[in-house]
């Protein structure tokens, strides 16, 4: 663990700090590298959309960032070895890994397929175990970079409650949740000063966000985009979706120092969907 905060504009910064962020082709993982390199952080882009990721890193180095790009397959364990070390390769060290990277297809419970069930647990649940598993090994004392860190598990208000036609889905993401604490127990009880959070955005203008709303008009649920949206946000107390820069800012908060004591725990980003 950090020392106690002193200066609470330091403990904010991240300055001097490296992250990994999986998932980051996509229009949230973007935004929070953007929001990570804005404080300071160096980053790591992963994703296995290739054009999209090096996009992301010639548009964060024109702004001034350190950043480089992986193409990378988070359910390949020999992928997350070679990220691992690229990380502390090109920048010295680790100090924050984002498991953001999922998919989320719908389907009713009666025309799902087992298969289908099967691959997004591989990605959403085994892919965020692998990077849990080698990021507490490569910031752990004696690991490649062994400076302590923070690990940041993106699940969702989809897995802390149930929803139509995202059986898959909800399976994973509470998943993710349980796999947070087990991981978060585990680091701090073997002093390895790593910590470990869960995030849970509600519904987000995104490139995820609008595919859910977009599947549930395809399976017939609602007639159009306007009702689906509609429907979502009047459970929604603050009545508006969320940005990507909400959960870029809690992001943040939890790869800094000011969250020194803060591990096993969920951060819930939702304009108050799960409070009612």
């Amino acid at each position: 663990m950090t020392s106690e905060i002193t200066n609470y504009r330091d403990a904010f910064s991240l300055d001097g700090k490296v992250a990994l962020v999986t998932g980051a082709a996509g229009t949230l993982g973007a935004e929070i590298c953007r929001g990570l390199t804005s404080v300071g952080a160096s980053v790591l882009i992963t994703d296995i959309v290739e054009d999209r990721g090096i996009a992301l890193r010639d548009e964060l180095r024109n702004r001034g960032a350190n950043a480089e790009f992986f193409k990378h397959n988070v359910t390949d364990e020999s992928d997350w070895e070679a990220a691992m070390k690229m990380a502390v390769d090109s920048f010295g060290g680790l100090d924050t890994v984002v498991n953001a990277a999922a998919i989320v297809p719908m389907r009713l419970l009666a025309d799902l397929d087992v298969e289908e069930f099967k691959k997004v647990q591989d990605v959403n649940v085994a892919g965020t175990l692998l990077g849990c598993k080698h990021a507490s090994m490569t910031m752990r004392p004696g690991g490649i970079s062994g400076r302590g860190g923070s690990i940041i598990n993106l699940s969702s208000v989809m897995g802390l409650s149930g929803s139509i036609a995202l059986a898959s889905y909800n399976s994973s993401k509470g998943a993710v949740r349980l796999l947070t604490k087990s991981v978060a127990a585990e680091c701090a009880m073997l002093n390895t000063g790593v910590r470990c959070n869960s995030i849970h955005p509600g519904i987000i203008d995104s490139d995820m966000g609008t595919l859910f709303l977009k599947q549930l008009v395809d399976l017939g649920v609602v007639p159009d985009m306007e009702t689906a949206e509609a429907g979502f946000l009047a459970g929604v107390p603050m009545g508006e979706s969320g940005k990507p820069q909400d959960i870029a800012a809690g992001i943040i908060y939890l790869a800094s120092d000011a969250s020194r004591y803060m591990t096993g725990a969920e951060l819930v980003i939702d304009g108050g969907f799960y409070a009612t």
